[in-house]
């Protein structure tokens, strides 16, 4: 189990190595156009996990639209306190 803060962490170390061969670097590379489709399309599937297949579905599914948000995040220069001051 891992904080928002933890995660975000995580993701800069990745994205500070260009040769990562992990899905956060290719999610990079591809750019805010392609990651804001993922999140678009996670933030669809957490929405129908909730309606229709319970919390542990639904869990599962906000946590893949919490770190598609943060890739975007990191593609996009927002660092977490820019968030924070906007909550």
């Amino acid at each position: 189990m891992k904080t928002f803060d933890e995660l975000y962490a995580e993701l800069q170390a990745k994205a500070a190595f260009p040769d990562d061969p992990g899905n956060t670097r290719r999610l990079l590379d591809a750019g805010v156009h392609e990651i804001g489709k993922k999140v678009v399309e996670e933030a669809a599937e957490a929405w129908m996990a909730a309606e229709h297949e319970g919390r542990e579905r639904a869990a599962e599914e906000i946590a893949q639209l919490l770190y598609h948000a943060q890739v975007l995040m990191l593609a996009s220069g927002v660092k977490l306190h820019d968030v924070y001051e906007r909550l």
